[in-house]
């Protein structure tokens, strides 16, 4: 099974320029605990991701209001992407491997075009022995986004 089975297609996002309050509502609206940051709406180039604990930890916790920027927060070094031809085992191989929970889908030049997350796999997932071993491994302590 491709991953293009299983993702989100055209996931709501924000640039690096929108306040955490408004990928703090993107969140709300969507139920959504992580939202990709593009560089612009029209080509939708992945630049980072912010998720509900990069606001908590890198804004609010430093006593920042909603007003700071998620250029500011973001998760945007080395991301962990993948293809929407690429197989759902490595997307679970990929989120193992990284210890995350959300894997952004991207196109040839980097254009967000989906993003898949650890509960499309467990739902979707043909073999739930995998799913439930990568479910166990992103669980574990670890990985390059740990900080």
């Amino acid at each position: 099974m491709k991953i293009q089975d299983i993702m989100t297609r055209d996931p709501s996002c924000v640039t690096p320029d929108a306040t955490v309050r408004e990928a703090a509502q993107v969140m709300s609206r969507e139920d959504v605990g992580a939202v990709p940051v593009v560089d612009g709406q029209s080509d939708r180039r992945l630049v980072g991701v912010v998720t509900d604990r990069d606001i908590a930890i890198r804004c609010v916790a430093e006593g920042k209001d909603g007003s700071c920027r998620v250029r500011d927060v973001m998760s945007a070094d080395d991301l962990a992407t993948c293809n929407e031809n690429d197989s759902v085992d490595d997307v679970m191989n990929t989120m193992s491997s990284e210890k995350v929970r959300r894997i952004p889908i991207v196109d040839e030049r980097g254009s967000l075009v989906g993003i898949v997350a650890q509960a499309d796999v467990m739902r979707k997932a043909s073999d739930t022995h995998q799913a439930g071993e990568t479910v166990e491994n992103i669980s574990e302590p670890g990985g390059r986004h740990a900080q």
